[in-house]
Formats: structure tokens, C-alpha cells, sequence
């Protein structure tokens, strides 16, 4: 079994299928891990998942752990969802960087003896009678790799993805987004994550690990390397008005532009898609690494399943059949909080955050929204079945989610 792409779902795949015993290799284009942190936040339903292999705890020692999610207009709070009330053995959100679950994932993978094979391309891949082949180029020239089933982490524009010919619907959002981590004087202190509206567009910040906090804004046309300056004029025009804050060091930025795409099917043949290979949406609610996270091991239980233990190929079916649904509803809930926070018209402004201030004093609706942004609302996406037989791709985390909602209603 041959996995393309060593991000964050990469290496969860790896892992879930060492701990399985089941054989494979991980290769990826680029020579040495990426150190820039873009995705910042794992969410209770994903941390349930990572503890089934073990990396939930190491990673929440490298984080910092927030209840709150609160979404404001410049000094209006609006809305304030409380993940201390989750039904959940992780009740909050862990906000830390991505190179940091990286490198937590790698070495947990180090640790079960597997290991990255960097600097191999993949370049094209056919159907075989018995799998696929994969042509790759690494320091010592072109090879073909032979394998039963090729898994596609390799990102938007994957190489897995175009050989099995599935369409990738969807198109770019018009707005671009910049991305920043930046040392200021923040007048929110670090005990939660916002996100501002405003009629220039939305603005996220939450704080990291190491004192520096993210900043994420949909800009018309944002500069190719955003300075002090940029992200001091996004604060000033989006964030607080009464107390201010003040930006002093740009430690890392750049500006991206994101699609909404959704890939036809997780599966063709040899091949399987995940992550960012199979679907990509706006940063909003910080779902993208997430859902990516939580099908890499989802697909590690389905692998499992059939290669090590002779289960009928269809289980691969139903990994796609599960999953997809779940990326629908991620999309729809991203897109849903952007359209929300870049409402224009001064009216409809006060018409929203009239809507929004209510709907914060309905437990139900509060409930509801917190289930969707830290996941658990789509854990029924995560358990595989075939006739007769139910596989639970995280049965530890299964456990434990039981415990605590067991605790909850005093059962």
C-alpha cells in the first residue's frame, strides 16, 4: 500500500496502520517537513479520534486548551458557544499549530518503527491488474512503485485524485484570505477564539503556544507577504474600536486563495482520496485539517479491515460513502459562517446580530453549533459498516465519548 503525502493525514494514516500491522509506504515531494503552521486548531471530535492512536496527548501538552468561541461585531459579542459543556472526554478546543501535529504525528510514527521516504514525486499512476502502478522521481531518477491501493494526501491538487479521474466540483471563493501569526497587544487577553464581523469582511483570531496569536481575514486582494502595517489596517477596521490592539512583530504570513471544491467519490478502483484531496473550503470554524484528520483514520480502520483482515472490499466503499457526507455538511457549515460574517448592508448587519444575540440565549441553538464546529455532530461518520458486521474506526475514542455522556446523564 503505497500513501502520497506526509501532512497531517498522512501521517495519521501511517500511524493507524502501523499500530495495525498492516504494510505500507509513505512518500512525500518535499525534502523536509514544512515548518509554517497554517491550520492552528483540533477540535474534540478530531482529539477523540488522535487518542485511538495514541497522539492526542502528546499533542495537547504542545497546546493551549480554550472553551470559548465567541463571534463579535468589532465590540459586540454576539454569540458565545461554551465547549466546556461537550459530551466529550475533550471538552474544549486545543489551539496549536499545524507543524506542530506534524511533528507530533512523525514521531509517534517513529516510535512504531514506520518512516517518511522524502523527496519522491509521484508523477502519474495507472490501474493494474492487481492494484496500481505509480511512477515517482527522487534523487536517483524515475522508478514505478507497484501497490494494491494508492491513498491520495497528496493535497488540492493531487496527482492521486486526476489518475483515478474524479471530478473536484466546486470553484474559488472571489475574496482572497491572509493568514498570520503575530506577537501584539491584544485587548481579549488568550482565553478564547474570535471571530469579528464587519462589513470590510471578517477577521479570526485566537491565540498559540508560544504568546503569538493567529489572524485569518478574507481580503479583496491581499498583499503577497503581509507586514506589520496589513495586518495592523485589518485589526483597526475589523476588530476592537474601544480598546485597540497593537501589532509588534509578524512572525509568519502570506495570503492564500480558497476553493470550495468537493471530489465526486473517495474511491476509484486501486485509489482513495482524503484531506485536502478530497475536499477544500473557506478556513471559517477551522474545520479543514479536522475533517482530513478524522478520514485518515476512519480509512486506516477501513484498510485494516480488508487487507489485513480478508473483509470484502466493500468496506472501501463505505469509507466514502461515510465520509463524503461528512465533508458536505463541513462545506456548508464554512460557507454558512462566511456568508453570515461578510453580510455588507447596514441593515442587514443589525438585522444579523439582532438574530445572532437571541439565538445566544437558546441553550438548544448554543448546543447545537458547538456540536458542529468541534465535530461531534458528525460522529456518525466515522463508524464504518458492511452486512452483519460494524467496525468503529476509533474504539478508544468510542469508549471514552461513552464514559463521559454516561456521566453526564448519571447512567
Amino acid at each position: 500500500m503505497l500513501i502520497v503525502g506526509a501532512g497531517p493525514t498522512g501521517l495519521a494514516l501511517a500511524v493507524a496502520l502501523k499500530m495495525a500491522k498492516v504494510s505500507h509506504l509513505l512518500i512525500d515531494a518535499l525534502e523536509e517537513r514544512q515548518n509554517t503552521s497554517r491550520a492552528a486548531v483540533v477540535h474534540a471530535h478530531t482529539l477523540e479520534m488522535l487518542d485511538a492512536i495514541g497522539a492526542a496527548e502528546p499533542l495537547s501538552a504542545e497546546g493551549i486548551v480554550l472553551t470559548r468561541f465567541t463571534v463579535r461585531d468589532r465590540d459586540q459579542p454576539l454569540l458565545d458557544v461554551d465547549f466546556a459543556k461537550l459530551p466529550s472526554a475533550f471538552r474544549h478546543l486545543l489551539m496549536v499549530p499545524q507543524s506542530t501535529t506534524e511533528s507530533v504525528l512523525q514521531a509517534r510514527l517513529v516510535e512504531l518503527g514506520g518512516e517518511i521516504h522524502r523527496g519522491v514525486v509521484a508523477l502519474a499512476a495507472n490501474v493494474e491488474s492487481n492494484g496500481a502502478a505509480i511512477r515517482v522521481r527522487d534523487a536517483d531518477g524515475e522508478r514505478t512503485i507497484h501497490a494494491r491501493y494508492v491513498v491520495g494526501a497528496d493535497g488540492m491538487h493531487s496527482v492521486i485524485r486526476d489518475a483515478a479521474r474524479i471530478a473536484f466540483r466546486g470553484k474559488a471563493y472571489g475574496e482572497s484570505f491572509v493568514l498570520a501569526d503575530v506577537r501584539m497587544d491584544w485587548p481579549l487577553g488568550a482565553e478564547e477564539v474570535s471571530l469579528f464581523f464587519s462589513p470590510a469582511g471578517l477577521v479570526v483570531v485566537a491565540p498559540l503556544p508560544d504568546g503569538s496569536f493567529r489572524v485569518v481575514a478574507t481580503l479583496e486582494n491581499a498583499p503577497e507577504q503581509p507586514g506589520i502595517g496589513d495586518i495592523q489596517t485589518l485589526l483597526d477596521k475589523r476588530g476592537p474600536e474601544l480598546k485597540p490592539c497593537r501589532v509588534t512583530e509578524i512572525v509568519w504570513a502570506s495570503r492564500f486563495r480558497v476553493h470550495h471544491r468537493l471530489a465526486d467519490n473517495y474511491r476509484s478502483g486501486p485509489f482513495l482520496l482524503m484531506g485536502d484531496a478530497a475536499h477544500v473550503h473557506s478556513p471559517a470554524g477551522g474545520q479543514g485539517m479536522n475533517t482530513g484528520l478524522v478520514d485518515a483514520i476512519v480509512l486506516g480502520e477501513a484498510l485494516t479491515q480488508v487487507v489485513r483482515d480478508g473483509a470484502s472490499d466493500g468496506v472501501l466503499d463505505n469509507y466514502s460513502r461515510i465520509r463524503r457526507p461528512a465533508a458536505q455538511q463541513v462545506l456548508a457549515l464554512a460557507s454558512r459562517l462566511t456568508r453570515i460574517a461578510t453580510v455588507r448592508s447596514a441593515t442587514g448587519r443589525r438585522l444579523r446580530n439582532l438574530l445572532l444575540r437571541l439565538l445566544d440565549r437558546l441553550p438548544p441553538f448554543n448546543r447545537k453549533l458547538g456540536l458542529a464546529l468541534s465535530g461531534l455532530a458528525r460522529r456518525r461518520f466515522s463508524v464504518l459498516t458492511q452486512p452483519g458486521r460494524t467496525y468503529r474506526a476509533a474504539p478508544v475514542a468510542q469508549v471514552r465519548a461513552a464514559q463521559v455522556t454516561s456521566e453526564a446523564t448519571g447512567r
